[in-house]
């Protein structure tokens, strides 16, 4: 199982927090919850941090089971949507820039 996780690095503007996380909420998550083949749509907005840490104020992170199945979602319509509603909200309420990052689970239980 794989997560690739958009990091959003930077600062929303200033007041613009409850439309920002309205807007990614109403107008993205339906988008990205179409990614095919997708488990599990995660969508973590920062609340606090340690002092000097950067600002993550948005955190997404879409599992699958493989990285052919991600490959597949990345070329995907809802994909090419949500980096249009992206960027139109970016451009509304965010300061920063986005990456993304690939991680392979390892599970420990008890």
């Amino acid at each position: 199982m794989i997560t690739r996780f958009a990091l959003f690095e930077g600062s929303v503007k200033s007041g613009k927090t409850p439309e920002f996380r309205a807007a990614v909420t109403e107008r993205l998550v339906p988008l990205w919850r179409q990614f095919p083949g997708n488990s599990d749509v995660r969508v973590m907005f920062g609340e606090d941090r340690d002092e000097g840490a950067p600002e993550f104020p948005l955190i997404l992170a879409i599992t699958y089971p493989d990285k052919e199945t991600m490959a597949g979602a990345l070329e995907s319509d809802a994909r090419n949507q949500s980096r249009e509603v992206t960027g139109e909200i970016v451009s509304e309420f965010f300061d920063g820039r986005i990456h993304h990052h690939v991680t392979e689970a390892n599970e420990y239980t008890g």
